[in-house]
């Protein structure tokens, strides 16, 4: 048997003492994420974590936990604000009852195109961010969903085939829209659409082409009718204050280049997602159609009257972003 040179054992052996003093010294975080994998929101995910790992030389590790499979979305941002936990993602609609200013992606049909809802967002950010900084968290990542429109099992081709149905929506807002439509707003987890159509519980559901698609949308829906783009609601990753605090600045600025690489990513994989949605809606059996103009100037109506009252309640930062809107 033929003996390594010394030269090199010595090498080997300080390579090996050098990884364990680097992983005596690394940062691990556990991040909890509410989709599945093949969702667009975790996949931005598994990207950032791979950058904090880049820029940080592999002393920052993130770990991403997909489909609640840490910890329940709707804890979340209870979980960071209490240290529970680091980092987490969770849907920024949670918080509308706490401040209008949540609300401004929910409000439906004003900000369907990326542009639209990237120059919103920018007005609500700073006061986005000072009201989760009394949450003891810091906003890392806001990356939008794609295009939401309407599922039915029948064409939509007049505005009173919405009127007395069952209408699935997701949020306060989305429930509002329903209303001013005509029809009854039942609020359902993902997990339970497909049962609420079987069973009649739901006639309609109004969400993300990306929830169509996890959800399998054809197995109990035959048309998606477009909407304007709908409403592009945000999900933020945020980062525990004194978590962020205890970091070096090497690891702080690992965390802070990751996060931009990750939010870049993530709004230009959602501007790109929908004709790939929509492809795969189509190649499973859905009609993907317009709305007729009669849906279409009621989708005009009703998201002028949202923006409305949203922005009587929201005070300056509501008027801020109904100027915005409506010098387009």
């Amino acid at each position: 048997m033929k003996l390594l040179p010394k030269a090199f054992l010595s090498s080997i052996a300080a390579v090996a003492v050098a990884g364990l003093a680097s992983t005596a010294s690394a940062v691990t975080w556990d991040l909890p994420a509410p989709l599945g994998e093949g969702n667009m929101h975790t996949i931005y995910l598994r990207h950032f974590a791979e950058r904090v790992a880049h820029y940080s030389g592999g002393e920052f590790q993130i770990k991403v936990h997909a489909s609640q499979s840490l910890i329940k979305e709707k804890e979340t941002l209870k979980a960071v604000r209490n240290g529970q936990i680091q980092i987490g993602q969770f849907f920024l609609y949670r918080m509308g009852n706490d401040h209008p200013i949540y609300n401004t992606s929910q409000i439906p049909f004003i900000a369907g195109k990326a542009d639209t809802a990237w120059k919103i967002w920018m007005l609500s950010e700073p006061k986005t961010q000072e009201l989760l900084a009394k949450q003891n968290s810091k906003i890392l990542i806001a990356v939008t969903w794609p295009e939401t429109g309407f599922y039915t099992k029948e064409p939509i081709k007049s505005v009173d085939q919405f009127k007395g149905v069952k209408f699935r929506t997701f949020s306060p807002y989305t429930s509002r829209m329903a209303e001013l439509m005509g029809s009854d707003p039942v609020q359902i987890q993902v997990s339970e659409i497909a049962q609420a159509f079987a069973t009649n519980l739901v006639q309609v559901m109004y969400t993300s082409a990306q929830t169509g698609v996890d959800s399998q949308a054809w197995d109990f829906a035959k048309y998606y009718t477009h909407a304007r783009g709908g409403n592009r609601s945000m999900t933020l990753t945020v980062v525990n204050d004194k978590a962020y605090a205890k970091l070096s600045d090497k690891m702080k600025t690992a965390l802070m280049m990751a996060a931009k690489d990750a939010q870049t990513y993530g709004w230009i994989l959602c501007d790109s997602l929908n004709a790939k949605l929509m492809k795969t809606l189509e190649k499973n059996g859905m009609v993907v159609q317009d709305p007729s103009p009669e849906l279409d100037k009621k989708i005009v109506e009703v998201g002028e009257t949202i923006l409305n009252e949203w922005a009587k309640g929201a005070g300056a930062e509501g008027e801020a972003v109904l100027k915005a809107y409506n010098s387009q």
